[in-house]
């Protein structure tokens, strides 16, 4: 008897400890098509992402919508039906994103999205309540262009965007915020993300004379209209959305870039921020790692968009484990809930205080004029 006590303690050293649950972690980016240079560098990121997260491990499952809407739904229904992940973290783009607001609610599956406009969370009720985005808004990059004009005394601008829902909410907001300044709206031009050529909108928009032209736009097709004003000789101030804070975007435009004014997630410029500015510790850490990935480059703010969501899932997957299993609807809705009650997450784009009634939960910290000198981002004092 006392052999067999003995046996059975013997194996039970061999008997492996139960399995921890693991969440899994959807991320969708657009590493193709034609907002591969936003995309590419989420992608890159995804290898540098803690294993762990809230005291869970994580898997992250990474596909590519390039650039797709209807590829970006399909992947979504992947990762929910088949993976049955706890969360989704992309996609890189607005349209990919609203185009996913069904597909998560009705699987009560929270998402934190990469995109931009600020019509992917608001206002934050019915399907949008499980909807999140690290990426400052439109409305609040566009104050700080045109406080910026307003100090260059621009009386007159010219608009140009991407005939979808990125370009029509920057011109939306663009248009309503200049008509407050005070600065008129001479033209307003659309083009598309795969157009090869926007001379005509450019025409229309240069014999109006405007002090400035605004270009709407993302990722490297940005650079078209720019390069096309240049051609055409336009002397007067150019501004970008900060859709474009990569360094794809500056090898595209080159030196038609020279001069050019960009507001930005201060993590662009981490090394230039005063030493008291709370994104800066995020954003040197963020920019140490970003860079040591092989063939990475240098720094991406669409990349740290991704690091951020990263940082406030670490934050909200440790208060929904202690209320539910992942791999459950229920810890899905508690993983929901404690995004929403998420505060005081510094990162590299700035610092998160989510709410019921706000879904970003940036503040004026969050953002930053810089301008292309040189080939490369300074920061504008």
């Amino acid at each position: 008897m006392k052999k067999l006590a003995m046996a059975l303690i013997a194996g039970a050293a061999f008997i492996a400890p139960p399995a921890r649950a693991e969440v899994k972690i959807g991320v969708i980016v657009s590493a193709t098509g034609p907002a591969a240079s936003v995309g590419i560098t989420q992608q890159r990121t995804v290898s540098i992402l803690p294993k762990q997260l809230g005291g869970q491990d994580v898997r992250y499952i990474l596909l590519d919508d390039a650039s797709d809407t209807s590829t970006t739904v399909t992947n979504a229904r992947k990762l929910i039906t088949e993976e049955g992940v706890d969360a989704i973290v992309g996609p890189s783009l607005t349209p990919n994103s609203l185009a996913l607001l069904d597909v998560v609610s009705e699987s009560r599956t929270p998402m934190i999205s990469l995109a931009g406009s600020a019509s992917i969370v608001e206002p934050p009720v019915d399907r949008r309540r499980w909807v999140f985005k690290t990426p400052q808004s439109d409305a609040q990059m566009a104050s700080v262009v045109l406080e910026h004009m307003k100090s260059k005394n621009v009386r007159t601008v010219g608009l140009i965007g991407f005939s979808d829902a990125y370009g029509e909410g920057w011109i939306k907001v663009m248009s309503a915020l200049a008509e407050g300044a005070g600065i008129k709206v001479v033209a307003s031009e659309r083009y598309q993300r795969t157009d090869t050529s926007v001379l005509g909108q450019i025409l229309k928009i240069t014999t109006q004379n405007p002090e400035a032209v605004f270009i709407a736009a993302s990722g490297t097709p940005a650079a078209l209209p720019q390069t096309t004003l240049v051609e055409r000789g336009f002397k007067g101030l150019v501004y970008q959305t900060h859709g474009v804070a990569n360094n794809d975007f500056l090898r595209v435009g080159g030196k038609a870039l020279e001069g050019t004014f960009v507001p930005s997630g201060p993590v662009l410029v981490a090394e230039q921020l005063p030493d008291d500015h709370p994104a800066k510790a995020a954003g040197l850490d963020f920019v140490k790692r970003y860079e040591a990935i092989p063939g990475a480059g240098a720094r991406s703010t669409f990349a740290a968009y991704l690091w951020d969501a990263q940082l406030i899932l670490n934050k909200a997957i440790a208060v929904a484990s202690d209320i539910a299993k992942p791999g459950t609807v229920e810890f899905r809705v508690a993983l929901r809930d404690a995004i929403e009650n998420t505060r005081d997450v510094a990162g590299p784009n700035g610092v998160y205080n989510m709410s019921p009634s706000d879904h970003l939960g940036l503040d004026g910290r969050s953002r930053v004029m810089t301008q292309i000198v040189g080939g490369g981002w300074r920061l504008v004092q």
